[in-house]
């Protein structure tokens, strides 16, 4: 690659840390001090906590992606040509992908939490079948909060591998043996 691509970089590398490090922040921190509170006031700390971190985290998720797509079309012919950067490209991708719907996922529940635990004619109160529905959100947001860092943690794991297959010895290598077939020491 003989051009500079460090403004896409930044915002790629810049997007994915506050992604992570946001949700991993949300689950441990938020939802650990929500914790201490009854769960009424438990329901209202969290829920509300990642309201306020939803739209930091779009425009995380939105840099992450531009960034994403401009080093991806930098790079489309070292993708096309070296061996292996198109399979650990997919597995990247695949990785972002669930990532973003595991984002997506828990703002759902999130809201389905807010709507069961708010008093009124709307939302749950204390009817029988609406507490269910709020235990339900819960055990799933529970799950799905953990999946996004560990998903963008592997998005980052993938980061690192196409940085070290970026290297010039690794480009020799991988673009030898997509032509030859065979591996090349």
């Amino acid at each position: 690659m003989s051009e500079r691509n460090t403004f896409a970089r930044s915002l790629h590398d810049l997007g994915l840390g506050a992604w992570f490090g946001g949700s991993l922040m949300g689950v441990i921190g938020l939802n650990g001090a929500a914790a201490d509170e009854d769960t009424a006031d438990r329901d209202r700390v969290s829920t509300n906590g990642w309201a306020k971190w939803t739209p930091v985290n779009a425009a995380a998720i939105a840099a992450h992606l531009i960034g994403g797509t401009v080093i991806l079309a930098a790079n489309a012919r070292r993708v096309q040509y070296q061996r292996g950067v198109d399979v650990s490209t997919a597995a990247k991708l695949a990785a972002t992908g669930a990532a973003m719907a595991a984002t997506a996922y828990t703002r759902v529940l999130g809201k389905r939490l807010e709507r069961a635990t708010e008093p009124g004619p709307d939302g749950g109160g204390e009817g029988t079948e609406d507490l269910m529905s709020a235990d339900d959100a819960r055990r799933q947001l529970h799950i799905a909060q953990w999946a996004v860092p560990a998903l963008t943690g592997v998005v980052m794991v993938l980061n690192s591998l196409h940085g070290e297959q970026q290297r010039p010895e690794e480009q020799r290598r991988g673009v030898l043996q997509r032509v030859t077939g065979r591996d090349v020491p």
